[in-house]
């Protein structure tokens, strides 16, 4: 049904105006008491084999909505009645900024996939931490924070920046995640490098402890498909040696070539970074090469061209506790979530794994024992 209501009216949409149109319908739904006790009686089924703990968090299953669809904590309810465990929320960004100029998202439906060059359109750490604030939770889920740097901010001065938003933000984020992935920030990427990540993940962690006393507020850092394998080795190690709780894995990709696209040259031409079924296999290799490094002294989390409960799955086989989803959200609808969950139930039981925290990397081990 959702299928044919794309093709028939979203398809024919600016792709941003779908997307805020879409935004409204589900932030409208859950207001309303009645209903929204119904979508999410649908939409959200739980299975308590499938919950889940991760860096000392508990929920109720690992498939989570990856940052960029709700970037300024408008919707965190709406999405979790649709089914998500966990709602990354972001990226949020020190200062308020417009972002890149409209046209700045593109649908690639024969590849089922999304070119972005959004560049951290949101209202600014101080109002997004308001917001978060002023929640008062429908329903229980996981709320992670994805902060990035301000575009008008200098290289010299993106640790500041972060702090600030983390000064601002950790106090209301169950997780916390420095993005130094996104292709649409000019600079961020290099940021990426250990000797510029080292410093500016040692502030963001002091900080976070600074403000937070009560209790440790996990920190992760999300990382970009691109990466040279020596690189992801070096992030992975420079993860261990901070004690870092976490690794996203993986951001869009600037690639274009290799990948199999179907969709028209003059489109692929847009700059931004790929999202969706192309990214599958290079964000999986990323996954596998982590864990191959870190095996459990680290939580990873698999996102990149998950469209199905058999993706998810590889991805938990490979080592992610968590997993995440957003671009075929964009193309599947509301029963996204409902479907992951209830394949992955399935390929538990019959599986040789009592639990999914034993199955968690168990593919991974076997090609390194």
């Amino acid at each position: 049904m959702y299928r044919l209501f794309f093709r028939l009216f979203f398809r024919r949409m600016d792709p941003e105006q779908a997307h805020q149109l879409a935004f409204r319908w589900i932030r409208f739904v859950v207001r309303v008491p009645v209903l929204r006790t119904f979508v999410a009686a649908a939409l959200a089924p739980r299975y308590e084999e499938l919950r889940t703990e991760a860096f000392g968090l508990r929920m109720h299953g690992p498939f989570g909505l990856a940052a960029g669809f709700d970037k300024n904590a408008v919707a965190v309810d709406a999405m979790a009645m649709l089914g998500f465990d966990h709602v990354e929320i972001g990226t949020v960004t020190g200062q308020p900024q417009p972002g890149n100029p409209r046209q700045r998202l593109f649908r690639l439906p024969a590849d089922r996939a999304l070119i972005n060059r959004m560049g951290f359109n949101n209202d600014g750490s101080a109002t997004v931490a308001l917001r978060l604030a002023a929640r008062r939770a429908v329903f229980r889920t996981t709320v992670g924070v994805n902060i990035g740097k301000t575009k008008a901010v200098a290289d010299d001065g993106a640790i500041g920046d972060y702090v600030t938003s983390t000064e601002r933000l950790a106090a209301h984020a169950d997780y916390l995640v420095v993005n130094v992935s996104s292709p649409n920030t000019p600079g961020l990427r290099d940021l990426q490098a250990v000797d510029q990540l080292r410093p500016l993940l040692t502030a963001v962690r002091e900080a976070a402890d600074r403000v937070v006393t009560r209790r440790r507020v996990p920190l992760l850092v999300k990382i970009a498909p691109d990466l040279a394998d020596e690189d992801i080795d070096a992030v992975a190690d420079l993860a261990v040696e901070l004690g870092l709780d976490g690794i996203i894995a993986t951001n869009t990709t600037v690639a274009r070539h290799g990948l199999g696209l179907k969709t028209a040259p003059s489109l692929l031409a847009e700059t931004g970074g790929l999202s969706g079924a192309p990214l599958k296999a290079r964000s999986l290799m990323v996954l596998r090469r982590l864990y191959g490094r870190v095996g459990d002294r680290i939580t990873l989390v698999g996102v990149g061209g998950i469209e199905n409960a058999e993706d998810a799955w590889q991805r938990i086989l490979a080592g992610a506790t968590l997993v995440q989803g957003y671009s075929a959200f964009i193309y599947q609808g509301p029963f996204f979530s409902r479907g992951i969950h209830k394949g992955l139930a399935a390929r538990l039981a019959t599986s040789e794994y009592a639990t999914l925290a034993e199955a968690v990397g168990a593919d991974t081990r076997k090609v390194h024992a």
